[in-house]
């Protein structure tokens, strides 16, 4: 396999990845995954296109993540190496596909509109 660079977004996050074959080493933003994401749940995120298409461990993948919280970048980074493994290999594409994450999520916060306290929510009504 050729080294792959692809992108991942979701929310405000950014996530752009270098995949070439290896032994496994996730590296985010200089830091190993196990430090960078101090929760099991996200790790199991960033890892579920790779252990969908049973590569685990095949891939040596460098990854620079900025914006949004440490869950929209888990999810970022996941849609970069899952683009990655289709570009690597169209066959893995249905598979990844059926699980959803080949879908770039849209959903993005709503800005504030003004005469409003939020987006949508109005200033506390005073009848005095």
């Amino acid at each position: 396999m050729a080294a792959t660079n692809t992108s991942g977004r979701r929310k405000t996050s950014v996530a752009r990845i270098y995949m070439q074959a290896g032994q496994g080493n996730i590296t985010i933003n200089n830091r190993d995954m196990k430090s960078y994401f101090a929760n099991e749940l996200l790790e199991n995120i960033v890892n579920q296109p790779l252990a969908t298409v049973e590569q685990v461990g095949q891939y040596d993948i460098k990854v620079n993540v900025s914006g949004g919280g440490i869950a929209g970048q888990a999810e970022a980074i996941r849609l970069a190496i899952t683009k990655a493994l289709v570009s690597d290999n169209e066959e893995v594409r249905s598979a990844l596909k059926k699980e959803g994450f080949m879908t770039r999520d849209p959903r993005m916060v709503e800005r504030k509109k003004f005469g409003k306290r939020k987006a949508r929510r109005s200033f506390q009504f005073s009848k005095r």
